[in-house]
């Protein structure tokens, strides 16, 4: 499924861009050799992108809904306050395990806490106040992920959700798959929020950023 911002462009940011550790090139190797789904990575640029924003932020509460192999969480760690903590949740055990491998290699592996389950159980019994929340996965409940941490996040905290375009679907006059539906939903849902102000980055598979009145 071809990507709506062209492969040149992608490599030319990337290639302009600081590039990533030793730790983050670990996973991307891994993931793209031997992982089902490696489209699902986050990868370089938009890694990087990620890790900035939580630099500017200064987060001291970091929730990702989406593990996958650990690699947006550890961009985001980078950002945090020494006293900051990244709580990260992910439904597969087997993604769960390569992921808390590689953040035993990190120098933030006392700060990030991960949760194995469904987010939907676990984000009400996380009793946190949010800074900065990632939300990366399955795309059918993003409006309920969004819904269930709005009234979590600080005033003036920042939400980023992942893959807002969805391969260009959401672009099509007749909009078909569930996970095309439940983006551009999703997309709208925000939209005629009044508890936030957003804006969708042409980055990737879209990135929204979204920050709480």
């Amino acid at each position: 499924m071809p990507e709506v911002i062209s492969d040149k462009v992608n490599e030319y940011a990337t290639k302009l861009s600081e590039p990533t550790d030793e730790l983050l090139k670990e996973i991307e190797d891994f993931t793209l050799h031997h992982h089902a789904h490696s489209n699902m990575l986050s990868g370089p640029l938009q890694g990087k992108v990620l890790e900035m924003l939580s630099k500017i932020i200064k987060p001291k509460r970091i929730l990702e809904v989406g593990t996958f192999m650990g690699y947006s969480a550890l961009c985001l760690a980078k950002g945090l306050q020494p006293c900051g903590v990244l709580h990260t949740l992910e439904l597969r055990d087997e993604d769960a395990d390569i992921a808390q491998n590689y953040f035993a290699k990190s120098s933030h592996r006392d700060q990030i806490i991960l949760h194995r389950g469904n987010a939907l159980e676990i984000i009400p019994t996380l009793d946190e106040m949010w800074d900065l929340i990632f939300i990366d996965a399955d795309k059918t409940n993003y409006t309920n992920y969004y819904e269930l941490t709005l009234p979590r996040l600080k005033k003036g905290g920042v939400i980023l959700a992942d893959n807002v375009l969805f391969h260009g679907e959401v672009l099509n006059e007749k909009i078909s798959g569930k996970n095309a539906i439940a983006i551009n939903a999703f997309n709208e849902h925000v939209a005629k929020d009044e508890r936030v102000q957003q804006v969708i980055i042409t980055l990737r598979d879209g990135l929204m950023m979204i920050i709480k009145k």
